[in-house]
């Protein structure tokens, strides 16, 4: 399954890395991208501007339809705030949201991420 992020600290593009599977990195000048396989998503929690990038690219051609779950990194600090972005995305697009770590996840967060995309067939 394809891993689509946002990455615009350079956090959520180390921890993609990790994972070890195909990933596709959105451009904020680009976002407009047409898949033609499932796919995940992995952001941070950003601004609700700055996700725009995201709801762009999932609207585009038939995305939504290959669109199986979503991930988000973040700051435990944010308190209720952690990972609102995925969470956000996971509500309006009524997909699961898989996992949820903070920073640039650790060792753990990848196999449980690793997993939960596994499930999904």
């Amino acid at each position: 399954m394809k891993v689509v992020y946002l990455s615009l600290t350079g956090q959520t593009r180390k921890f993609v890395k990790k994972l070890d599977m195909d990933l596709l990195e959105l451009s904020p000048t680009n976002p407009f991208i047409s898949m033609e396989e499932p796919f995940i998503i992995v952001t941070p929690t950003y601004e609700k501007e700055a996700t725009e990038i995201l709801n762009d690219f999932i609207e585009t051609d038939n995305n939504l339809h290959y669109f199986k779950g979503v991930a988000g990194g973040g700051n435990l600090n944010f308190g209720k705030l952690f990972v609102f972005t995925a969470k956000d995305l996971a509500h309006d697009y009524n997909v699961p949201l898989l996992h949820a770590f903070e920073f640039q996840g650790n060792e753990a967060d990848v196999e449980k991420l690793k997993k939960a995309v596994k499930d999904l067939g």
